[in-house]
């Protein structure tokens, strides 16, 4: 006897399986772990095991002892999700802190909601967000770039978008894009290459694993919103102070490997486009006057939790289904 089987979304038919999305999504990183070992070492790399290690653990015990089902690690999800974690960490924090972050992002951010398919919000920014608010200092102090590590004992001084929220004119124009660029700039180690990111934007559009509507409505939003409220100063500058804003910390990480999440955004283009454009706004307002210079991992975590009423009232036609005109 044939049985429906209803599963969560998303329904969107493919030739690729859940493994080969995740482990093209790894692929697509590649590019950004090169240049963050280029600039900050041993450390990166040790972050990024650890983490990688801790959830995969996390994740077998868990479904193995606590939901007693097959461990499913084979589909790369466990492994995704620790390194973007360490992606969102600097490369001079203690590992047992990455540990505790691994534990948070599949055990609450994943495995409580009864595990892939079914969690609200993305794990690894749960596991951040979680050790952003717990561990403030370790998590803002960010190592000094150098080729190969050797300089990654030396904290830096303030990023770009602690000058970019000081709003400093003269510091702001001195501000060369090029670092940001190719990632000699302080930051969250899987975060400060933008052209590594960008790369591993246009494989996963190649491979057809993502859509550009998140990505593309969110760097539009946060140039435009950017530009609009600094254009009283100068177009010249308000145009500098938007190509700032995107290049700088988590936002193409964010909006690139993150925000396009399968589970947690939406499943129509138009919502991913309205969720792509409140993701930049909420963005952009924390980082100029909220109390944190990185506004991107909130974003996406607020409209995570906003997504199920996105689907509601954006969901396409049935199938089948005949408009009726009035």
């Amino acid at each position: 006897m044939n049985k429906l089987v209803v599963s969560p979304s998303p329904h969107a038919h493919s030739g690729l399986s859940t493994a080969q999305c995740m482990y093209g999504v790894l692929i697509a990183l590649v590019p950004a772990f090169l240049i963050s070992i280029y600039f900050f070492g041993i450390n990166a790399l040790l972050v990024t095991a650890t983490s990688v290690v801790a959830c995969m653990l996390f994740e077998y015990l868990i479904q193995k002892y606590l939901l007693r089902t097959t461990p499913t690690l084979n589909d790369g999800t466990a492994i995704l999700t620790g390194v973007l974690l360490a992606f969102n960490l600097p490369a001079n924090i203690p590992l047992w802190i990455v540990v505790i972050g691994a534990l948070f992002a599949i055990g609450i951010g994943k495995m409580a909601f009864g595990g892939l398919g079914n969690n609200i919000f993305n794990p690894a920014l749960a596991g951040r967000i979680f050790l952003l608010i717990s561990f403030p200092q370790q998590m803002t102090s960010w190592p000094a770039p150098s080729p190969w590590g050797t300089g990654v004992d030396a904290v830096t001084g303030p990023t770009t978008l602690n000058i970019l929220k000081r709003g400093n004119i003269e510091e702001i124009a001195n501000i060369d894009v090029i670092n940001a660029l190719i990632g000699n700039n302080g930051g969250s180690f899987g975060e400060v290459s933008a052209i590594a990111l960008i790369i591993g934007f246009i494989y996963l559009l190649w491979r057809k694993i993502i859509t550009w509507h998140i990505p593309v409505s969110i760097i539009l939003t946060v140039f435009l919103f950017s530009f609009a409220v600094t254009v009283s100063e100068g177009i010249e500058y308000a145009i500098i102070f938007g190509e700032l804003q995107i290049f700088s910390g988590g936002l193409l990480l964010g909006a690139i490997f993150m925000a396009t999440d399968y589970v947690t955004s939406p499943m129509t283009r138009g919502g991913m486009i309205l969720y792509g454009v409140l993701i930049g706004i909420i963005t952009v307002v924390i980082r100029l006057w909220g109390a944190y210079p990185e506004g991107m991992s909130f974003a996406i975590f607020i409209m995570n939790g906003a997504t199920p009423l996105i689907n509601k009232y954006m969901k396409p036609k049935r199938y089948g289904e005949v408009v009726k005109n009035d």
